[in-house]
C-alpha cells in the first residue's frame, strides 16, 4: 500500500519477480475485468460501485499464495479491505512525502481524485492540502503496517532489495 505515486505499481512487479512469486496491480485488474479505466468506472458508475467491485477483487486475488497484490491508492481505507489485507498476508506501506506526492501527480490526468485539480489548473497549495488531509483519513491504517519504507529518494533497485529480504526474514519466522 502507499499514496498514489509511492511506487506500487513499479516496485511489486519487480519484487514479485525476485521472489519468485505472482504480480497484480489491483487497479489493472479491475480495468481488464470491467474493460474500462478506473477514472472511467469512477465518472460511469460512481466511486462506491468501484469500491465495492475493489474489495470482492481484493478477496478473490488475497486467497492464492504467494502474490505481491498492489492496491489501489484507496483501497486501505476502506475497514473491510484493510481487514482482508491483515487476515491473509503482511502489509508493505510504501511511504511518500506530500511534497514528492504533489511533483509526481501535478500533470497526471489519469488520477480521479486529483483529475479536475489538474485540469483547473490549482496552486501547489490546494494540493498539497487534498493530498494531507487523504494522508492524514490514511493514517492510521498504514501506522498498521508489517513493513514501512520510504521512497522519497531511495533507489528502486535498493527498495525492492530492502523488501525482499525483510519478507524473506518473516517467512522463515513463521516456518
Amino acid at each position: 500500500t502507499g499514496y498514489m505515486t509511492s511506487g506500487k505499481s513499479t516496485i511489486g512487479p519487480i519484487l514479485a519477480n525476485v521472489l519468485g512469486w505472482d504480480f497484480y496491480d489491483l487497479d489493472q485488474v479491475i480495468e481488464i475485468e470491467l474493460g474500462k479505466s478506473v477514472v472511467e468506472i469512477f465518472e460511469d458508475d460512481g466511486e462506491d460501485f468501484f469500491r465495492d467491485y475493489e474489495n470482492k477483487t481484493l478477496i478473490r486475488l488475497s486467497e492464492l499464495d504467494n502474490v505481491i497484490i498492489s492496491l489501489g491508492g484507496g483501497t486501505i481505507s476502506n475497514r473491510n479491505n484493510f481487514d482482508v489485507i491483515k487476515k491473509n498476508g503482511k502489509l508493505v506501506y510504501l511511504k511518500v512525502s506530500p511534497d514528492v506526492i504533489y511533483k509526481r501527480i501535478k500533470n497526471k490526468i489519469d488520477r480521479p481524485l486529483f483529475r479536475d485539480l489538474v485540469l483547473s489548473e490549482n496552486s501547489e497549495d490546494a494540493f498539497l492540502d487534498k493530498i494531507n488531509n487523504h494522508l492524514q483519513d490514511r493514517l492510521s491504517y498504514y501506522e498498521k503496517a508489517d513493513i514501512t519504507i520510504d521512497t522519497d529518494a531511495t533507489r528502486i533497485g535498493v527498495t525492492v532489495d530492502k523488501l525482499a529480504k525483510q519478507i524473506k526474514r518473516m517467512i522463515n519466522a513463521n516456518n
